[in-house]
């Protein structure tokens, strides 16, 4: 089982406010208490047992006692210095599009449908063609991974326990529940791919007129960040917290693009973990017809335009283990590879292209080192194609791309997107999830706004330019990897 936890002591520290963001993913739990000056003052994580299944349904009785377990571990690291007292709120943050059905009792009618379950795909269909007639002005794009697809072909596969649905909740939600009794609201990063409408804040007749769903099901939305209730008396005898108030839940996207620090206009993040995500924040909304790029409505009224892509970081760990350090090593002496690799662990791609049929593909005979340069070169090409989809919707360039998740700690990596990108790439000191989570919970509760919580709490560890000969070499491999993709009539 997998555990760590660190912390700081001083006297500065003892005298600040903090907060707990707890990030909930595909792999494990992992929490952080942050300090109002953007110090992870302790950080614990556990991971979760996967299975074969674990892509389709997981348990959301393991996350909960996960959860409880490191909230344990972390509240028992604290020092002495550190004032429970000042422990002001907590965040969560999970997987976008997991869906949770549940009883009148609040308990889970059956295992959590996870974003990468594909067994809606031919309902997520239907939910397009229903979605285009009805909405002209948001979001239509409910592919297999979106929470309406799952939550339509659950109703219609088991009709008994939809007959004992009270509500539908996401993820994050359901462990905001856990923590605080409240499960009947959630936030406008989650409830958009449930069918939410963030341009005129309402769930739209069409999901109860023309698809299988009730009114009642659908949680009241509300924005990121909103505090919804305080810990249970159990709870905050537990571990002390007998101050904290309990944050709406946030995607796990959006929770690692505000621990970046991408949360004003211009900004752009991209996030590497089990997939890779991609989100800015613009004035206006970006809609794309084919559904591979939607918005996210922003707690301050802007939007925040971004896509997730099947691919990401998951083949590392699969592929290489978790002892990386002499690959990456060899790995920076033998970029850029000239190798043509894609690392896509599932079948189908969503963004920045869709194409249901997609197969990752890797050169057969390569040293380990070189499929592991070619393989993050890949995600990195992945990367490119996603950043000219948005220039060509938005007709808007990146000046800069801050970075977080797993995929940035590794220098030969961001060496390499530095360079297939032509852009510089800010990585944050402290870019988990669990860091945004702590930063949306001190958005609402003691700064004014996200934007000033993220500017207090957040710095750049280091700033990493792209390097003119790697910028040629890479422009001819992307083009390599751009006409293969077309030669399998991916794109």
């Amino acid at each position: 089982m997998e555990t760590r936890t660190k912390y700081v002591q001083g006297d500065q520290v003892g005298m600040e406010n903090s907060f707990i963001g707890i990030d909930v993913g595909t792999q494990g739990v992992r929490a952080a208490l942050v300090s109002e000056s953007g110090m992870v003052l302790a950080e614990a994580a556990r991971a979760l047992v996967l299975t074969a299944e674990s892509r389709q349904e997981q348990s959301p009785e393991e996350w909960r006692l996960k959860t409880f377990e490191v909230l344990d571990e972390l509240m028992q690291s604290l020092t002495p210095d550190i004032d429970r007292n000042h422990i002001l709120a907590i965040g969560v943050d999970s997987t976008s599009g997991t869906v949770i059905p549940l009883d009148k009792r609040n308990k889970p009618l059956h295992a959590a449908l996870m974003y990468s379950d594909p067994r809606s795909a031919a309902i997520s269909r239907e939910c397009v063609a229903v979605a285009e007639r009805f909405v002209s002005d948001g979001y239509t794009g409910f592919g297999a991974s979106s929470g309406l697809a799952k939550m339509v072909w659950f109703v219609r596969t088991y009709p008994d326990k939809a007959a004992a649905i009270r509500k539908w909740v996401h993820a994050a939600d359901y462990l905001v529940g856990q923590l605080s009794g409240v499960y009947d609201v959630t936030d406008y990063t989650n409830a958009l791919k449930s069918g939410y409408n963030v341009s005129d804040y309402r769930w739209p007749a069409y999901l109860t007129t023309h698809l299988p769903l009730q009114r009642d099901w659908l949680q009241q939305v509300v924005p990121s960040g909103t505090p919804i209730g305080y810990l249970t008396d159990e709870l905050a005898a537990r571990w002390g917290l007998h101050r904290a108030q309990v944050i709406v839940g946030m995607t796990d996207g959006c929770a690692s693009q505000v621990a970046s620090g991408a949360v004003k206009p211009g900004d752009w993040n991209t996030t590497i973990g089990t997939t890779l995500v991609i989100k800015g924040v613009t004035t206006t909304a970006i809609n794309d017809p084919a559904g591979r790029l939607y918005s996210h409505r922003h707690p301050n009224g802007y939007w925040m335009p971004g896509g997730a892509s099947n691919t990401g970081a998951d083949w590392v760990s699969t592929d290489f283990g978790v002892d990386l350090r002499g690959l990456d090593e060899e790995a920076a002496s033998l970029i850029p590879t000239g190798q043509l690799a894609w690392p896509l662990k599932q079948m189908g791609e969503r963004f920045p292209f869709i194409a249901a049929d997609a197969k990752g593909f890797v050169p057969e005979g390569l040293a380990p080192a070189e499929r592991f340069a070619a393989s993050m070169e890949g995600v990195a090409y992945i990367e490119r194609l996603a950043y000219e989809l948005i220039a060509q919707l938005s007709g808007e360039r990146p000046a800069a791309v801050y970075t977080a998740g797993g995929g940035s700690n590794s220098d030969v990596w961001l060496t390499i997107r530095s360079n297939v990108l032509n852009l510089p790439i800010y990585k944050c000191k402290e870019a988990s999830g669990a860091v945004g989570a702590a930063i949306a919970a001190a958005s609402k509760t003691y700064y004014a706004s996200l934007a000033e919580a993220a500017a207090r709490m957040t710095a750049v560890e280091r700033k990493i330019e792209p390097q003119p000969a790697l910028v040629t070499a890479y422009e001819l491999n992307y083009r390599r990897f751009i006409d293969e993709l077309k030669k399998r009539k991916y794109i």
